[in-house]
């Protein structure tokens, strides 16, 4: 089991903005279907309600089907199940969206109204025929093939993390935690177990242990959390607290896939380009939570609220409790090292990076739930270092969860690209 190193690094704060109110992916104008499944994707995970763990595996699953159907009939890059077989001429723009819904209506028969409207749409949009009929017949196959291969990935049932005996840096369970048999749990403790999309094991990307309790990294990190963090700090500024407001509420599936939608449409990749970067994304995002879990689970390392309460326990002079610390946004039910949202958000943006090039860009993040809150960026580092901002200035994660999880993300798509779907003879 190999671990990764965790670095200290200088960080940038993001560019933000206020804005007028916009929906999601409605800044990104109807471009081809694999981008507009994307986002119809995406919006019918958070009407369903899907957790933002939940939510990536389910993108995953769907960018897969949409990319190997696709694929198939392209055979630009090399395959992910390697199974599909497309009739000559089949259409990649019917085995897309095929594809897409045939998984999106088996996680969400609730939404199957919406989805059969939205099916009916875009294949009135391709002209009658053969190779229409062809391609729905791959786009069916290829969904189906996906929903067989993870039936039994480790995502369910669901188990939770009963806590232990109260002892320094030891996670405890936080007020909004949900109670199982007259306990307050930590949800997800399956997650770990999760089988990845893109990677061998979770368990090779084990980081190296939070700081030590009595260490001056740990009481700068507990020290600036409990300055900014609080629910009535006065240290906090408004742009840190619209991030906070706005992260709290946007899941990394939701911010990437977003941006990714707008970065595609400046470049106008082809459909086959499209579903391709979309897989290798939502690939690394699933598969940086799942090793976030496992280190979360491995460490379980106490929250801010927990450990802000219990300051005089830690043995650590420079860090003085405060009893009555609220965070500025709600603790998640888990252990603290490393930080889910920069873990995944840092798989995303590595791949981002080497794809469209670092900056450049007009990204414009929003979201409904958070309406008067509108991003914008011109690079992909901004976004990340936002999304660690905003957990710390939320008072939910110490900067130590953020710095590794940007190290754990990176290293989760880097290797997820490396070794998946590239493009045909392309040894590099």
């Amino acid at each position: 089991m190999k671990r990764i190193r965790v670095g200290t690094k200088k960080r940038t704060l993001g560019l933000c903005m206020l804005m007028a109110t916009l929906l999601f992916g409605s800044a990104v104008a109807k471009a081809d279907v694999v981008l507009d499944w994307n986002a119809i994707a995406v919006n019918t995970a958070i009407a369903n309600g899907q957790n933002p763990f939940a939510q990536a595996r389910t993108a995953a699953i769907v960018q897969l089907a949409v990319f190997e159907s696709v694929n198939a009939i392209t055979g630009d890059y090399h395959p992910y199940l390697g199974t599909i077989v497309a009739p000559p001429g089949a259409s990649a723009d019917a085995a897309a969206i095929q594809a897409a819904y045939r998984v999106l209506s088996t996680y969400f028969p609730a939404s199957h109204l919406t989805l059969d409207a939205e099916l009916a749409n875009s294949l009135a949009s391709l002209p009658d025929g053969q190779a229409k009929n062809d391609g729905i017949a791959t786009g069916e196959a290829a969904a189906l093939a996906m929903i067989a291969l993870r039936a039994n990935d480790g995502s369910s049932p669901p188990q939770f993390k009963i806590p232990g005996p109260v002892v320094p840096g030891e996670w405890q369970a936080t007020p909004s935690c949900p109670i199982v048999n007259g306990i307050k749990v930590g949800i997800a403790f399956q997650w770990q177990n999760v089988t990845p999309f893109g990677i061998p094991s979770a368990s090779e990307f084990l980081l190296d242990p939070p700081p030590a309790l009595t260490s001056h990294q740990y009481a700068k990190a507990y020290n600036e959390v409990m300055t900014v963090g609080s629910l009535n700090s006065t240290e906090r500024p408004q742009d840190r607290a619209n991030v906070a407001l706005f992260y709290a509420a946007s899941s990394p599936t939701q911010v990437f896939n977003q941006a990714l939608q707008q970065v595609a449409q400046e470049r106008w990749h082809s459909l086959s380009e499209n579903a391709r970067v979309l897989a290798v994304v939502n690939m690394a995002m699933n598969d940086s939570l799942v090793a976030s879990f496992l280190n979360k689970y491995h460490y379980n390392f106490w929250r801010p609220e927990t450990a802000i309460h219990a300051g005089d326990t830690d043995g650590n002079p420079k860090t003085q409790a405060d009893p009555s610390f609220v965070p500025f946004v709600t603790t998640p039910c888990f252990p603290s090292y490393p930080s889910n949202h920069g873990s995944a958000a840092n798989g995303a943006a590595v791949i981002l990076k080497h794809i469209y090039g670092e900056g450049g860009h007009f990204i414009t993040l929003s979201n409904p739930a958070v309406p008067d809150i509108v991003l914008q960026y011109t690079t992909f580092k901004q976004i990340t270092d936002d999304i660690s901002d905003a957990r710390v200035y939320g008072g939910i994660h110490f900067r130590t969860d953020q710095v590794a999880g940007e190290r754990l993300g990176k290293a989760i798509g880097k290797a997820v690209y490396k070794h998946n779907l590239r493009r045909m003879h392309d040894d590099d």
